[in-house]
């Protein structure tokens, strides 16, 4: 077994003010697939989200989770997408194989080295849906991540919007799909967003401590919250603002996310579009 490569370090690891995660109430949702009908499309159009509480089955978590575990472990030597957090840097030399899992911080572009988080990705119901929020067009799954919380280390995502990431063309619908692979609380970083704000279309991002939207805009606004069972599932608008806070408790928070878009739409060959809608450094903006 090889060990995965240490060199990738998550940094931007400072703690974030409490005030920017202030839920007000919890998100609306469904039970299962085939609960989604004509009025909750309606929703996620209108307000950038849908909840399906148990999208996927215990078994389909459990493969899923272990097939995280083998990338992390080194099972597959050819896999080099593990990123570790930063508060984990000065200790990782000194940690078992075991431990290492918790000082993980996300792993990258991994459907293709794992048949099991390949099938979560590709999971019929979960297609048909995509493509009935993509206005009955086919879809294409362009970016694919485990998202991990480990205990008391699971640093902040702030807030942004996720298409502020990609070079797509403004216009292009993109619906993003967050699974809990453990249960996903308040307490240990489950997904806020505010809601209904996608339509207010793209905001300016800045460099602080990520790519982000400034904290001057999120502070004083109450956000909802998606807490969500293992195999629970968030659906969500690629302008839909939302954050996930640090993780403060004694248990793991892992998820995985993937980015569907048209498959009849390709990315833009630069990031110049991209930039004058969500920002850059290079514009005349402080935050």
């Amino acid at each position: 077994m090889v060990l995965p490569s240490i060199k990738h370090i998550d940094h931007g690891s400072e703690m974030h003010d409490p005030e920017l995660y202030q839920p007000a109430s919890e998100g609306f949702g469904v039970e299962r697939f085939e609960d989604i009908g004509p009025e909750e499309i309606k929703h996620y159009n209108e307000q950038g989200y849908l909840i399906v509480r148990q999208a996927f089955t215990e078994k389909e978590i459990q493969a899923a989770k272990q097939g995280l575990m083998d990338l992390i472990m080194g099972k597959n030597p050819d896999y080099t997408g593990v990123m570790f957090e930063a508060k984990a840097q000065d200790i990782l030399p000194t940690l078992s194989l075991e431990e290492r899992q918790d000082a993980v911080r996300k792993l990258m572009a991994f459907v293709e080295f794992d048949a099991r988080l390949k099938a979560i990705s590709h999971h019929p119901k979960l297609l048909q849906t995509i493509r009935t929020l993509l206005g009955n067009r086919d879809s294409q799954m362009f970016q694919d991540m485990a998202l991990l919380k480990p205990p008391r280390l699971g640093r902040e995502k702030p807030w942004h919007q996720d298409k502020a990431y990609f070079n797509y063309p403004l216009d292009t619908p993109v619906v993003g799909v967050w699974i809990a692979l453990d249960e996903a609380t308040i307490d240990n970083g489950c997904m806020q967003f505010l809601q209904g704000q996608h339509r207010k279309g793209p905001q300016i991002h800045f460099q602080k401590r990520d790519w982000q939207i400034c904290d001057t805009q999120i502070m004083g606004q109450r956000s909802t919250a998606a807490p969500l069972q293992p195999g629970g599932m968030l659906l969500f608008s690629g302008l839909l603002p939302h954050g996930t806070p640090h993780n403060a408790s004694g248990k793991r928070r892992r998820a995985l996310q993937y980015h569907y878009a048209p498959a009849d739409v390709s990315t833009l060959p630069d990031n110049d579009e991209r930039l004058m809608h969500f920002g850059s450094e290079g514009k005349d903006v402080t935050c």
